[in-house]
């Protein structure tokens, strides 16, 4: 720790990562990229699998991956092959056709002249007609291929050169490496005098690499779609891609093996090191050409790509003493903001507003509550009142009901006594 305090930019030790420190703005001077004294070692094997000798590994499979420039440069080169196409600058518009004008009750589009058939007074030329051209007709000078950075392509050729010796990103191409006894994989120079597909054969068995060739074998499909009948009938997936310094052979030994591709050391091509943009393609290299690329890359030779950061775990660098140390402490938002009340419903809030409609609307429900407790008395009494005078409406009705009865007066006639 005292030594990364005398150089406070080198952030390779293992650092705590118990506080994090959000917006810190961090500046970088005179950051220093240390080369490795020694680069590791990679075994050699031979046509019959055994180990025979040890190379070192290319400084170029130390460079960064970066899949971002490797899709782009693919994207663009990939362009690079295609072949112009356009309709035929006369289709839809080989018939002689003008338009009726206006006062018909039909639109204005051109109409076929004549009789005597069914197409004199069709619509035609619009891209709405029946036999009309097409929308923006395609021309042949459309802008096909693509301009790309010279040393762009370059850091893309470098970074699937650096995946294609990562067993992980090998895998996850779908690259059956499961009995290859290391990647990258370099056999013996002799390969490149391979003459013979069964010699072939037999070194991709030894080496344990015959499963990724059978694995694209069986992936063999009819190709879905028009593309069957227009010489791409079949699709197949990609094998290993053999890379050798010198033909002496090895191109008619291993091209006819299924998805099995050949590429010489001094002519690498992106589309092959990271077919469809994905990099981690699985290379077998002759010792010549691996070899060659401490000419290819390296001070005498294209530049290697550098990292940008010589860590860039960047959690780890702003937790870090050194960072933490110079930063100010985080700014914590302690206030706290009161709920908005709403007036028409809190007396509380009427009354920051208008302390007089508050009391009036107080005294309000005090009355109102006043009403709800009186009410209960009052209903009591003038109950009260009506049972007192139901209990003479008997006496009422029987005094009515013996004045109201006919008597015998006129029994004796009228005769008056």
């Amino acid at each position: 720790r005292d030594k990364l305090r005398q150089t406070p930019c080198s952030f390779a030790a293992d650092y705590p990562t118990g506080r994090l420190v959000t917006n810190a703005r961090i500046h970088f001077r005179n950051v220093q990229l240390l080369k490795m004294a020694a680069r590791p070692l990679v075994s050699v094997f031979s046509t019959s699998g055994e180990k025979s000798g040890e190379t070192t590994l290319p400084a170029v499979f130390t460079a960064p991956m970066r899949p971002d420039i490797v899709q782009f440069v693919h994207t663009n080169m990939n362009k690079n092959n295609r072949q112009a196409y356009a309709v035929s600058p006369w289709a839809g518009k080989q018939v002689s056709a003008s338009s009726w004008g206006t006062g018909r009750a039909v639109a204005r589009i051109p109409r076929v002249g004549g009789g005597g058939t069914s197409r004199s007074g069709q619509g035609a030329f619009g891209n709405m007609c029946r036999g009309g051209r097409m929308f923006a007709p395609t021309k042949t000078w459309r802008k096909w291929h693509r301009k790309i950075n010279t040393t762009q392509k370059r850091y893309a050729v470098a970074s699937a050169l650096a995946a294609s010796a990562v067993p992980a990103l090998v895998m996850a191409r779908g690259h059956k490496v499961d009995d290859v006894p290391e990647i990258p994989l370099v056999v013996d120079t002799a390969l490149e005098s391979t003459a013979k597909t069964s010699a072939a054969k037999d070194i991709l068995a030894a080496i344990g690499a015959l499963a990724d060739v059978e694995k694209a074998a069986d992936s063999k499909k009819i190709r879905a779609g028009k593309g069957k009948a227009r010489n791409r009938r079949y699709t197949l997936r990609r094998g290993p891609l053999v890379v050798y310094k010198s033909n002496d052979g090895v191109e008619q030994a291993f091209r006819n093996l299924p998805g099995v591709e050949l590429c010489c050391v001094d002519r690498l091509n992106l589309l092959q090191l990271a077919p469809g943009g994905h990099m981690g393609r699985f290379c077998i290299w002759s010792q010549a050409a691996l070899d060659a690329l401490n000419d290819i890359y390296g001070a005498d030779g294209k530049r290697i790509p550098e990292d940008i950061m010589a860590n860039a775990d960047l959690a780890r660098i702003i937790n870090s003493d050194e960072v933490q140390s110079v930063l100010n402490p985080a700014k914590r938002a302690n206030k706290k903001y009161l709920r908005k009340k709403n007036p028409l419903k809190s007396l509380k809030a009427l009354a920051k507003l208008d302390p007089y409609a508050a009391a009036a609307r107080e005294s309000e429900q005090r009355a109102e509550a006043a009403r709800k407790s009186d009410r209960a008395a009052v209903l009591a009494k003038k109950r009260e009142t009506a049972k007192a005078k139901k209990q003479y409406k008997a006496q009422g009705k029987a005094f009515y009901e013996k004045v109201s009865k006919q008597g015998d007066v006129c029994a004796d006639g009228f005769a008056i006594a």
